[in-house]
């Protein structure tokens, strides 16, 4: 199933979380220490990313080649 990233506006962590199948403690930890995209703070319980930034994200990881295991 391929999940579809819109050109503009934010994702919600569960949206994020069924593009990029990490844990919830991951991710975060990824975006305090820089690796991750930055959130956005819209209120007091609500955190977003933007879209842009996911997809510029998910083609990077796309970008990094895969080590063989088998060699």
């Amino acid at each position: 199933m391929s999940i579809r990233i819109p050109e503009t506006g934010f994702l919600r962590l569960p949206q994020i979380l069924a593009i990029i199948p990490i844990s919830k403690s991951s991710w975060w930890e990824g975006c305090r220490t820089g690796r991750f995209p930055k959130p956005v703070k819209l209120g007091p319980r609500t955190t977003v990313w933007r879209a842009e930034d996911i997809t510029e994200f998910v083609q990077t990881l796309g970008a990094i080649p895969q080590t063989d295991k088998d060699s």
